[in-house]
């Protein structure tokens, strides 16, 4: 299974527990999703969104996320918290929802995706930068 694979299961398998779908209507999560995440972004790409979520006291989950184990959860109020008002006020008008909406489903997505992209337990040496434009990847999944 490719990691295209592997990202577009777990895509949709978070989005539809949260009422989205592939090819559906709703916010585009995985657009939202791969601006925390990209290279180059105001958050620092991967190591930095990772490096975020530790140091606002997530990081035993963090952790989980990147190692091979299970991954352990986060709330969605957990996540809110950690990334900041000002980037859930962000990100919410993006998509056009509730705060509270963008913390439940990005703490489906994240751990999933963190997760995916980082296979051998450990953040990337380039960030997520050795897996291409990772903006057009995540961004493509559901209208693969």
């Amino acid at each position: 299974m490719s990691l295209m694979d592997s990202l577009l299961g777990v895509a949709q398998q978070a989005l539809a527990g949260q009422g989205g779908a592939a090819g559906g209507s709703g916010p585009d999560w995985i657009g939202i999703a791969s601006s925390l995440l990209a290279n180059g972004s105001a958050h620092g790409g991967l190591a930095g969104l990772v490096e975020k979520l530790a140091g606002a006291g997530l990081g035993e989950q963090v952790k989980s996320w990147v190692s091979t184990g299970a991954n352990l959860p986060v709330s969605g109020e957990q996540l809110s918290s950690a990334l900041g008002g000002d980037l859930v006020s962000q990100l919410a008008g993006q998509a056009g929802v509730s705060h509270g909406e963008v913390g439940n489903v990005l703490s489906q997505l994240l751990p999933q995706i963190i997760d995916k992209l980082t296979p051998h337990g450990e953040l990337p040496a380039a960030g997520a930068g050795n897996l291409g434009d990772l903006g057009g990847l995540l961004g493509s999944l559901l209208k693969a």
